[in-house]
């Protein structure tokens, strides 16, 4: 069994995302017999639409595709720790494992601020890895926000 990461393919969305000035966050969405089913990077304020996030955008085009609101199976790349808005669809939707990039202490929903998927409540916790390309989606972050403030 060979293992491929979609991290680059998430970065390519992150920074796609970063020149349209939005957040630079990208995700892919991997079936589970490898396939890319959707790409896709923050698209919050052109769709003026907070919930907008890179995850949330590939989730609903999986969902739309699949006819189902579940996505068992399915592996979320994505260049940042996801928020609680972000981890709460993710265990709705079934999805089995989650790779991030860089942590989020400050808005983070999985291993940082209300850690999700450790929740009673949490109807799914799907298997998470972090730190995939971490100091690239860290250093994308970082220079978005240090021109906004320059």
């Amino acid at each position: 069994m060979s293992f491929t990461s979609h991290m680059e393919t998430a970065l390519e969305e992150a920074r796609a995302a970063a020149s349209r000035g939005e957040v630079p966050v990208g995700a892919v969405l991997v079936s589970p017999e490898g396939a890319v089913v959707a790409r896709a990077g923050n698209r919050t304020r052109e769709m003026a639409d907070p919930s907008a996030h890179a995850e949330m955008l590939v989730i609903r085009h999986a969902c739309a595709a699949n006819g189902s609101e579940r996505l068992p199976g399915h592996v979320l790349y994505v260049t940042l720790e996801p928020c609680a808005m972000c981890a709460a669809v993710i265990a709705a939707a079934r999805i089995a494992r989650v790779v991030y990039g860089a942590a989020d202490p400050k808005s983070g929903g999985v291993d940082h601020g209300a850690r999700v998927f450790s929740h009673p409540q949490a109807h799914h916790a799907p298997e998470v890895i972090g730190g995939i390309a971490e100091d690239e989606a860290a250093a994308l972050l970082k220079a978005f926000f240090a021109r906004r403030r320059g």
